[in-house]
Order: C-alpha cells, then structure tokens, then sequence
C-alpha cells in the first residue's frame, strides 16, 4: 500500500492467523483498527454510538471484498440486544449517509424455485474508509 493510499484509510479491520504448537491448534482474530483521521474527519462523531457499534460489529464479518454475509441474529448475540433492536440499528446504519453517500448497501436476494429468502449481504463500501489489510 503506498503512503497516499494509506492516508485515505479511516478504519481497517486486520486479520492475523495463529498456530499453537502446544495444542496443535489455529487460531484467526480479528481487529478493527480506528485511525485519528476518522475522529478528526467528523465520521465517528457524525455516525453515534450505536451506529458505530453495529458498523463494527458487521465488520468483524467482513471479507476482502467488504462483504459480510451474518444473520440479524449474530449481529444481536455480539452486540447484546434483541434481534428486532438489531434490525432497526441495522437500518438506521444503511440508511446513514456520510458526505452523501451509503456507507453500508444491504442486499437481499430470493430463491424463487424453493420460496426462500437468502442469507442478507452486506458490503461495507469505499466510502466508509474501512478495509482489510
């Protein structure tokens, strides 16, 4: 990643693979890394906690694409409320717009042949200043 572009980053959510060779176990963590600029920028103050939490919370899903794909009900589990409180965070949180455009483009597509709605994809998009690294 060049300086310049690393400039453009106001979040970035890391991915580090461990190996125990004591218990011969792998281990993957996650970590959403906020820079300065995403303070001094207004984004954090613009978008509230509960905004924020529930970004956060999407992200730790997040692939290399910025898309997610968990259910209403995990977002609930890790953010300890109920699911229905989920959905309405979730909405506010696609619905939110910094500098006019979506930081968050919810999709959900349907299986027609079984009657079916399909898991909800989630892309976290450029805007946000959020990516894997």
């Amino acid at each position: 990643m060049t300086e310049s572009n690393a400039g453009n980053r106001l979040i970035s959510v890391e991915t580090q693979s461990e190996y125990n060779m004591t218990s011969g176990k792998s281990e993957t963590r996650i970590f959403v890394k906020m820079y300065v600029d995403a303070v001094h920028s207004g984004l954090i103050a613009d978008l509230g906690p509960e905004r924020w939490q529930t970004l956060c919370v999407i992200a730790a899903f997040m692939d290399a694409n910025g898309e997610c794909y968990p259910t209403q009900f995990a977002i609930a589990q890790r953010l300890n409320i109920r699911r229905e409180t989920a959905n309405r965070r979730i909405k506010a949180l696609c619905d939110y717009r910094w500098q006019g455009r979506p930081v968050v483009q919810k999709v959900q597509s349907r299986d027609f042949e079984k009657q079916t709605w399909d898991n909800v994809r989630y892309t976290i998009l450029p805007i946000s200043g959020l990516e894997i690294f």
